[in-house]
């Protein structure tokens, strides 16, 4: 019987030395070195991935037309960048750029490269400018001038308006890889036609040409206006598709979801000179919905 013993004490010792051997001595806090090579490496756990996206960029670049320029918002027929809701100073506005950097920063890291009138195809002209300065995060309101033209047939055709945006990520890409990049729908065209037509100075400016392939004839309720707004309305919702799809092949661009078209102005939010473009109320609420986008989990 103790030959036994001691033998069924040396066959568990032959097992837990291999036991061990197998596990290696660092599995129970030993000291000794563990195996090396490709097994070893797999053993390894690997380094955290880059996110894809960062809800605190480091600086804010903007890009666009006059609406990111804060047009007619001060005064009439004026920009008035100060307001803008990308990267304005304004207290009463509190920019994307103020909300991500704050406001001594968002001072000296961020730009407004957006023009008045701009359409799409002026986007990788900006996009350029855009990125020669390495920006965090580069924001994007355009498109509302492309269906914001003389007649609906003069009105930017969808393939265009593609091919233009993705030359505009390309030429971003080229400079600045890693920028994370906020693209914000377009407006609502028909909805600021149904809010601006209500007030008689706003339809005396539209006059002046302000979007005339949605706001000419702004009283006229007839079969011919009501299909000419609705042909630019149905060219709007396509644009937006397009920006949706294009930015989601870039894994670090976020689109707003469609909540930028969604939001539905109402007169405090148009300004008081042509009842059309935002008013500092109104750039209020696109900051904070461009807010919500980039620091949401998901876009």
């Amino acid at each position: 019987m103790r030959k036994q013993g001691h033998r069924a004490r040396a066959v568990l010792a032959v097992l837990a030395a291999a036991v061990l051997g197998v596990t290696g001595c660092d599995a129970v806090g030993g000291t000794s070195p563990g195996p090396s090579g490709t097994g070893a490496q797999k053993g390894k756990p690997s380094p955290k991935p880059t996110p894809a996206w960062d809800s605190s960029p480091a600086s804010v670049a903007a890009v666009g037309d006059s609406i990111t320029r804060g047009f007619d918002a001060c005064s009439v027929l004026s920009d008035c960048p100060e307001v803008s809701w990308a990267t304005g100073s304004s207290a009463k506005v509190d920019s994307l750029a103020v909300r991500l950097l704050g406001k001594a920063k968002a001072a000296e890291r961020s730009w407004n490269y957006a023009v008045t009138g701009a359409r799409m195809a002026d986007l990788p002209g900006q996009m350029a400018q855009a990125g020669t300065r390495r920006p965090g995060l580069v924001a994007v309101m355009v498109g509302a001038n492309d269906a914001c033209r003389s007649s609906v047939s003069a009105m930017t055709s969808v393939a265009v308006f593609r091919s233009d945006f993705e030359d505009a990520m390309s030429t971003l890409r080229r400079a600045s890889p890693k920028a994370q990049v906020y693209v914000a729908s377009v407006p609502n065209l028909k909805r600021l036609w149904s809010e601006g037509r209500t007030s008689p100075t706003g339809k005396q400016v539209w006059k002046l040409g302000i979007c005339p392939s949605m706001l000419a004839d702004a009283d006229a309720l007839d079969a011919a206006a009501t299909e000419r707004r609705n042909t630019v309305q149905q060219r709007v919702e396509a644009y937006n598709e397009v920006l949706e799809e294009v930015c989601a092949k870039d894994r670090h661009c976020r689109f707003d979801g469609g909540a930028v078209h969604d939001f539905r102005f109402g007169t405090a939010q148009l300004s008081q000179w042509d009842w059309f473009h935002p008013s500092v109320n109104g750039q209020a609420r696109l900051a904070e919905i461009a807010y919500r986008t980039v620091t949401g989990r998901k876009a």
